[in-house]
């Protein structure tokens, strides 16, 4: 079956919505460990302390901000809705990888109390509690700590009906091998999503997308993935996921490709929300992207860093009406085959 051609659409938001599985000994010991709290500081940024060094994005107060205001951005770029795969039958269990600060476990536990979620990450950064009145969303969420490259401790009796991925890219090393666990652990006919950023910001206003080499913008995302690709994660990969999972014998892959753009230069008020969330979010994404990376891999110091960081910053506050930048998201899905299919 030949490979699918991405859809490329430019969104309609609909922007209406505002706002047993710990039975692996080894995650749950990890979750519970006081070690996994004990955290590295690095030019005034909080790391994760649970295989060190793995992740090279802060996960202190800020970030978890950060990652709130782009699950916001998802939903609206999603016309309201937490996936796009069209699951079959009863949902009942569902694994969220890397579940960051856990919102989109949490919400997708409170949209479909008939299933069992549970989100794992590095980090220990998820609520640990929940208002008197939603037990029992407790009895359907769960959060572990356990490093998803690791081989995972699930049994055939607690394969997933849906696995969802978002913002995981600069974090894995190996995507092949990602994609088969996933395919092991999910029933016949179970669904994994993908919802990732193509980090490579664009310019609708040039003859071609592509920013001019000598823009701050470029400089940086040449740099950003350069650094990400010599720490063996590359960032800016999310256009080969599709034809990854094809490769690990997932059927029906579809692909969207949502423009989403930056400031408010677009003429549909929804967009124009949009592109100014968006527009916030980028700047603020340039230094948790930037300090580890840099400094660690490239070599930089401190202060070299802070004043691409400035200048980068500055760029994205003057110009996007000006250069109209947008930015893709991807959203990609596919599924193991049914029985006898």
């Amino acid at each position: 079956m030949p490979p699918d051609q991405p859809d490329e659409t430019w969104i309609d938001v609909d922007d209406s919505h505002q706002e047993d599985y710990p039975s692996d000994s080894h995650s749950f010991t990890t979750s519970i460990a006081s070690s996994v709290q004990d955290y590295s500081f690095e030019n005034g940024r909080r790391y994760h302390a649970y295989r060190e060094g793995e992740y090279p994005f802060p996960n202190d107060e800020a970030e978890q901000d950060r990652l709130d205001m782009v699950h916001y951005i998802f939903r609206m770029a999603l016309q309201g809705k937490l996936y796009q795969a069209p699951l079959r039958g009863p949902v009942r269990r569902i694994l969220d990888l890397g579940t960051g600060t856990g919102i989109w476990a949490i919400e997708s536990a409170d949209e479909m109390p008939q299933a069992r979620v549970l989100g794992n990450d590095l980090s220990p950064i998820q609520p640990t509690w929940f208002a008197a009145d939603a037990a029992a969303l407790l009895e359907s969420l769960y959060f572990i700590i356990d490093d998803i490259e690791a081989p995972w401790p699930y049994s055939p009796a607690e394969a997933f009906d849906f696995i969802h991925q978002r913002n995981m890219v600069g974090s894995i090393a190996d995507w092949n091998g990602l994609f088969a666990q996933a395919h092991q652990h999910l029933v016949p006919g179970g669904y994994y999503e993908i919802q990732e950023f193509r980090v490579d910001f664009q310019s609708q206003a040039r003859r071609g997308p592509t920013l001019p080499e000598s823009s701050s913008i470029a400089r940086w995302q040449r740099s950003l993935q350069e650094a990400s690709s010599r720490f063996g994660k590359p960032i800016n990969v999310v256009h080969t996921l599709a034809d990854t999972l094809r490769r690990n014998a997932f059927v029906d892959v579809t692909e969207e490709v949502i423009k989403i753009p930056i400031g408010a230069w677009a003429r549909d008020p929804k967009l124009k929300r949009l592109g100014v969330l968006m527009q916030g979010h980028a700047i603020d994404s340039v230094e948790p992207l930037t300090m580890a990376l840099f400094t660690r891999v490239l070599g930089w110091s401190e202060a070299e860093c802070r004043a691409l960081i400035a200048e980068v910053q500055a760029e994205f506050s003057a110009s996007p009406e000006r250069q109209q930048l947008f930015v893709e998201l991807h959203v990609i899905h596919g599924r193991t085959p049914c029985s006898g299919v």
